[in-house]
This record gives C-alpha cells, sequence and structure tokens, in this order.
C-alpha cells in the first residue's frame, strides 16, 4: 500500500487547509493508501518569540529525521501562495526533493503566482525554480490553473475542487425551511475582507425599510471586537446573533436552518467550504466573483453574485429573493445539485488517487 505523507497544519485547526486535509482522510483514499500527516506551522498555542524561532529551525530537522523513518512514498504539501507560505513551506518542498521523494504540491488560494513578489524579477524567477520542483501542482479553482499555466509552462498541473461530505446537511428538503423572516447566515472568519461589514450594512438599509431579517454570524476572527461594535452602532442587536465558532453538528443545524448565506468577500479565497456546505444544505450564496467561487456558482441558478464593497447592491441582492420565495426555492435546489454532483468526497478522493497512482508507479 503506497504511504502518502500530508504536510499542513494541525488537523484540528480552524483553516480551510485544515479542513481539506481532514476530508482526505474522512475519503476513500484512506482506505486504498496509508495517509500520514505531518504538522507545520504554529500549534495553535500562544508562543513566545523564542518559542517560535526554535519551532521555525527545528521542525526541518524533524522533518528530515520523519521522512528517513517512514519513507513514504509521495509528499502531499498543502499550503498557500503568500510570502509567510513561501519562506516556510518551500523548506520542506526542498528536503522532499533532496531525498528523491515524489512531490504533490497543492495551492489553497493565495494571490496568483506573478503577484507574489510584484517588481521583483529575482525572487519571482526563484519561485518558478521552486514551483518546477514537484511532480504535480494541484490547485483548486480555474482562475489559478489559467495562472499557474502562464506562470509554469510545461509543469503538470490539476485542477482538483476541494469537496465536502454532504450526508449530514442533505438531510432535509430546502421546501421544509420555514416562509417566515429570512434566516441570513455568515459562516467563516470574522475579518474585514470577508465583507461581513458590509453585510451589516446592507441588513440596516434593510431594517430601516421595514423588512424582517435576521442575520446569525458563526466563527471567530481578528475584527469580532469591532463587529460587535458595530451592530451595537446600528441598533441590529435583535436582528443578529453571534454563534461563536460552530463545528459538527451545531455547524450542520446552522445551515438547514438558514435561507441565505451572504459572503461579499474581497479575500483572494481558494474554494470556500462554506460556500459548499450552505450551498449542500439549500443556503443561497449572495457572494462575489473571486477566484474559486465563479466555478461552483452560476448567477442567478445557483446563487446571486454582487460588487464588493457595495452595501447598497447586497441589500438589493437580499430583496430579490425575500420578494420571490419560489426564486429562493428552486435556487436552494439547484444549487444543492451542483454540490452533490460535482464536489462531492468521492469526486475528490478518485482524482487524488490517480494522481497518488500514477506517481507511485513512476521508477
Amino acid at each position: 500500500m503506497l504511504q502518502i505523507l500530508l504536510i499542513g497544519p494541525a488537523l484540528h485547526a480552524v483553516s480551510g487547509i485544515s479542513t481539506h486535509q481532514n476530508q482526505l482522510f474522512n475519503s476513500e483514499l484512506s482506505v486504498r493508501f496509508e495517509l500520514l500527516h505531518f504538522q507545520v506551522g504554529g500549534p495553535g498555542l500562544k508562543e513566545n518569540s523564542f518559542q517560535k524561532l526554535f519551532r521555525l529551525v527545528s521542525n526541518p530537522v524533524v522533518f528530515f529525521v520523519f521522512l528517513l523513518r517512514h519513507r513514504s512514498a509521495i509528499v502531499h504539501l498543502n499550503t498557500s501562495m503568500n510570502h509567510n507560505c513561501f519562506w516556510r513551506d518551500n523548506v520542506y518542498l526542498l528536503i522532499a526533493c533532496i531525498l528523491r521523494l515524489k512531490v504533490v504540491c497543492q495551492f489553497h488560494g493565495g494571490v496568483l503566482p506573478e503577484n507574489l513578489f510584484p517588481g521583483n524579477k529575482l525572487l519571482t524567477s526563484l519561485l518558478r525554480c521552486l514551483m518546477k520542483l514537484p511532480d504535480v501542482v494541484v490547485v483548486v479553482a480555474r482562475l489559478h490553473l489559467d495562472a499557474y499555466r502562464r506562470f509554469l509552462p510545461g509543469q503538470r498541473l490539476e485542477l482538483v475542487p476541494n469537496a465536502i461530505d454532504t450526508s449530514s446537511l442533505v438531510a432535509e428538503s430546502p421546501a421544509a425551511k420555514p416562509l417566515g423572516h429570512l434566516h441570513m447566515v455568515y459562516l467563516g472568519r470574522i475579518a474585514e475582507n470577508k465583507g461581513i461589514f458590509e453585510v451589516l450594512d446592507a441588513l440596516a438599509i434593510l431594517v430601516e425599510q421595514g423588512r424582517d431579517l435576521r442575520l446569525t454570524i458563526g466563527g471567530s476572527g481578528p475584527d469580532e471586537e469591532r463587529l460587535q461594535a458595530k451592530v451595537n452602532a446600528l441598533g441590529l442587536n435583535e436582528r443578529v446573533d453571534f454563534a461563536g465558532p460552530v463545528f459538527g453538528e451545531a455547524r450542520d443545524s446552522l445551515w438547514r436552518s438558514c435561507h441565505v448565506f451572504v459572503f461579499p468577500t474581497y479575500h483572494w479565497e481558494g474554494l470556500p467550504y462554506a460556500l459548499l456546505e450552505g450551498m449542500a444544505a439549500g443556503a443561497i450564496p449572495i457572494t462575489t466573483r473571486v477566484a474559486g467561487i465563479p466555478d461552483v456558482v452560476q448567477d442567478g441558478v445557483h446563487g446571486l453574485f454582487v460588487e464588493a464593497k457595495d452595501p447598497v447592491e447586497l441589500a438589493r441582492a437580499i430583496i430579490r429573493l425575500d420578494d420571490d420565495r419560489v426564486l429562493l426555492y428552486r435556487m436552494a435546489q439547484t444549487g444543492r445539485m451542483r454540490v452533490l454532483e460535482h464536489y462531492s468526497l468521492g469526486c475528490m478522493a478518485d482524482h487524488f488517487a490517480s494522481i497518488y497512482e500514477l506517481l507511485g508507479g513512476k521508477e
């Protein structure tokens, strides 16, 4: 049985990459291959400067010894295209290549490669050289695939979208949701570039017009206190509920209870898991054309697109769904079918299995 070593953040961490790694372990891949995990990045605990420096220096040594001990056939490095990951994760890439292991390097969002070091030809050339080392480079969105093709002509590239376990999310029909007030949900990291502040502005506009709306905000993040302060300033306390971080059945139940997933992000996303989860549960996304989102959502069919940083347009999109519950139900159904047909764990597992088997069969 081929042994695959997944490299990435802690499996218990709250991040898209951690979710992806757990999905791999929960898929058929864990039956067809021997999956191991090596943690990079912080442990999720508060570190002082000395502890962080010691970890950054010692972890590659631990990784080298780990590889000598296990001799995994394939190393699957999960990373993002940003400065922190570039300087940290390429060390692990180089170690795997020195040991002549097969490497799958998967990029989960971040900037496009030509934009990582704008105006710096030397570092851009270094990036290009390093990205030619993996046997396969995997991306999660078509936008990234096109950009990486331009940046890395001749490199083997694969588009493997994120996927989810839909079993608990489809337990109820979208038609079973109550027809009263429109229940909106934001689930994710609470950060300004996710568009959540514009959601509050749109909600304030609609409440002033007499709309009966509710918003549940799930998650945590650096801008949580500012967001709560804004809720108070806009007088939306009776309309907005902060659920905090939600996991497991509580998360699934929240998805199943809501009508709309409001996500007007302008962050460099990959393919957000929250988007797939919400659609599988029958929540209609109101979102932006960022990274992998247009791969999943067709405007007016599975959800609605709005321009980033425009609460007035966001309010108009909410009104459209609030006033037309037939459209709401139809989009909920088509969105669910979209995820079930194209973003299931089985589809993702089959794609990675073909990559692993091809690399494992190479001499």
